[in-house]
């Protein structure tokens, strides 16, 4: 590894609560300094980081991989090529590969594929089901003793007695549960969220108790069983006010939502102007989600909820599709969109560039709290630690298009725009 001179770069601690600008040293992957003004030897490389951000490496807290199954998808080299591209130091997988991670043998053959990228950590999630319907318990037990993050479906699990044996049987391995609620039967044949957008498109909605059901299911498991739980995805305003109320009781849990729920709403998905500067096709198939978009009502509420710290952390839910399964009727598309290379410079150029979150709120909820999240501890920027960072401009436009991007798919509303804020590097030990 090389030596490195950061100079006047702005660096952020999301553990310290610090926004400092300084000098830092990094030598073969090591913080050796960190202080104004260093003088460095003449084997050390200089980069003047003026107007730079350096804060810990980015965590996921779950995405999709194509491989094993639909390596046209993406492959896990290119997974991790598109998460180092978007200042991601560490990732976690969902287990809905083909065949899915619910067996010792498939963790070994992720986990090798992984390790050909050297410094970079992939945590995976163990299936909490094994059949297609999620009608029976993998095999809990012997995935424990693998190294699994911890246990979580990516759908939702719609038997409630099933749901409750999983908490109860869970409990002892003490590690995380990531909980996707939804009720499907309320979903129906719905697209897009219910609402006066859906109203006006002819889309057929989903209602926000749809989630909001599952939701205070779960939460009333969770405070019988007393079984830490995290909630994934969460979209809707009256959500963030059931989470808040369970906080408040001090029931075991925390909660996630996506960046794109964050950044947009329904309006997006008929083309109306949104607070970014962008204007998006109607009826975009790279738009349909899962959760679906939220009304406006929703977004405000959500944004409000991070900077409360209600809302634990921002998750990406990076879903790969190819060209041709996206490229169809927005009803007709499966759900999911890409999102590791974008969501750092969008989610700073929309809230920490406007004011309405500071630095250290967005790099908290994309690194340090994910991490707390999967019941991890953080690294720190401190003399003598491995370097673990992201060092990113916030200021350096660039245009989304295939060649630009590392991920195999290109299933994004941003594609062939351009955007500002770049990673221009990428730490890892």
């Amino acid at each position: 590894m090389s030596s490195e001179l950061l100079q006047n770069v702005r660096i952020l601690d999301p553990e310290l609560a610090t926004d400092t600008v300084t000098d830092i040293l990094i030598k073969e992957g090591i913080i050796n300094a960190i202080q104004p003004n260093l003088s460095p030897s003449s084997d050390v490389e200089i980069r003047d980081a003026k107007g730079f951000i350096l804060g810990p490496g980015l965590v996921d807290l779950y995405s999709h991989t194509g491989e094993p199954g639909f390596e046209e998808r993406e492959t896990i080299s290119s997974l991790i090529d598109a998460a180092t591209a978007g200042g991601f130091t560490r990732l976690s997988i969902l287990p809905d590969s083909v065949p899915p991670i619910d067996n010792p043998a498939t963790v070994s053959l992720i986990h090798h594929q992984a390790q050909s990228k050297t410094g970079f950590q992939v945590y995976l999630w163990g299936a909490l089901t094994q059949s297609v319907a999620g009608k029976q318990m993998s095999q809990l037990a012997e995935l424990a003793t693998t190294e699994i993050i911890g246990f979580a479906d990516g759908k939702p699990v719609q038997d409630l007695m099933l749901l409750r044996r999983l908490l109860e049987y869970l409990k002892p391995f003490n590690k995380p549960i990531a909980l996707y609620c939804c009720d499907r039967q309320l979903v129906s044949n719905g697209v897009m969220r219910e609402g006066n957008e859906s109203i006006l498109s002819g889309l057929p909605g989903i209602p926000a108790y749809a989630e909001t059901t599952a939701i205070s299911t779960v939460l009333e498991i969770v405070a019988a069983t007393k079984t830490p739980v995290h909630l994934m995805r969460v979209s809707t305003a009256r959500s963030v006010e059931l989470i808040r109320e369970a906080k408040a009781r001090n029931l075991p849990i925390t909660a996630s939502t996506t960046w794109l729920h964050l950044l947009l709403n329904t309006q997006a998905i008929s083309g109306k102007k949104q607070i970014l500067p962008f204007q998006f096709t109607p009826y975009d198939p790279h738009l349909n989600l899962d959760p679906p978009l939220g009304n406006p009502e929703d977004q405000i509420a959500l944004i409000q909820g991070v900077k409360d710290g209600i809302i634990d952390a921002i998750a990406i839910d990076h879903t790969p599709y190819t060209y041709e399964e996206k490229t169809v009727a927005f009803a007709d598309a499966p759900a999911g969109t890409i999102g590791l290379e974008l969501a750092l410079p969008l989610l700073w150029q929309t809230f920490v560039s406007s004011g309405q979150w500071s630095a250290l709120e967005l790099w908290q909820a994309l690194s340090t709290k994910p991490l707390k999240c999967l019941g991890q501890k953080p690294s720190k920027i401190a003399v003598g630690q491995p370097a673990e960072l992201t060092l990113f401009s916030p200021q350096t436009p660039w245009k989304v298009a295939a060649k630009t991007l590392k991920s195999l798919s290109v299933n994004t509303p941003w594609m062939r725009q351009e955007i500002t804020g770049k990673v221009v590097r990428t730490y890892t030990p």
